[in-house]
């Protein structure tokens, strides 16, 4: 049997992952999943690559419903996700609980780690929060952007102790809680939340709807309502 295809928002990474065996056992297909930027997963699909299950944004899936490239009777909701800020594991944990707090750990950081602005929608709403704590001035040379959140995480992980010190990172919940060796902070206030809400859907080019299924079925189930929560889906 081929392997199942599927694009996916970096918030799905954490769940996608822990489904993949038991997946495996009830289908005998293995699941092939490219993670990223949802723009970059939505321009992926609509240039041909190959996609079965799609997990991007609301907004971005009603949209593709529009273009009739979704199953509108496919479309399941994951949850949603907040976004948050993560140190690595043992290094002092900032209060980031109200804006004044953020302000402050974010000055007193020697380096922000998110995701690229010009590319991703987090990226872009991290930067708008800079701006509006009035902080550009004095963050810009502290600024470092990468292709995904995941990506700035993993960077974190991998560095020196040294380079690891008082480094931030900015990103979605799920994908903080999926990454062994870093330690959330908090999610941002409420004044600056992102909380996004994520949707499994089939593609309407898909040869295999009914794996498809099965697949949905298992990330969106009711009784799969723990594990997202503990990934960060709420």
């Amino acid at each position: 049997m081929g392997a199942l295809h599927v694009l996916s928002g970096g918030a799905a990474r954490g769940l996608i992952a822990k489904l993949r065996e038991d997946f495996q056992r009830q289908t005998g297909r293995t699941i092939e999943a490219r993670f990223g930027a949802v723009g970059l997963m939505r321009d992926r699909l609509l240039a041909g690559e190959a996609c079965d299950v799609l997990i991007l944004t609301q907004a971005l899936i009603e949209e593709l419903v529009v273009a009739g490239r979704v199953l509108p009777d496919s479309a399941r909701a994951l949850g949603l996700v907040r976004t948050g800020v993560a140190v690595r594991s043992g290094e002092p944990v900032p209060c980031v609980e109200t804006p004044q707090a953020l302000k402050a750990a974010l000055l007193a950081a020697r380096a922000v780690y998110f995701a690229d602005p010009a590319k991703t929608r987090a990226g872009t709403h991290l930067m708008q929060v800079v701006q509006r704590l009035g902080l550009m001035p004095e963050l810009a040379s502290k600024l470092r952007f990468f292709a995904n959140g995941s990506a700035a995480l993993q960077t974190l992980c991998e560095a020196e102790p040294a380079d690891a010190r008082g480094v931030l990172v900015c990103t979605h919940m799920t994908e903080i809680l999926a990454t062994p060796g870093v330690h959330c902070a908090g999610v941002l206030p409420k004044s600056f939340e992102l909380a996004t809400v994520y949707i499994a859907a089939i593609t309407s080019r898909s040869e295999q709807a009914l794996a498809a299924r099965v697949l949905i079925e298992m990330l969106a189930t009711p009784e799969a309502a723990a594990q997202r929560r503990a990934d960060g889906f709420e």
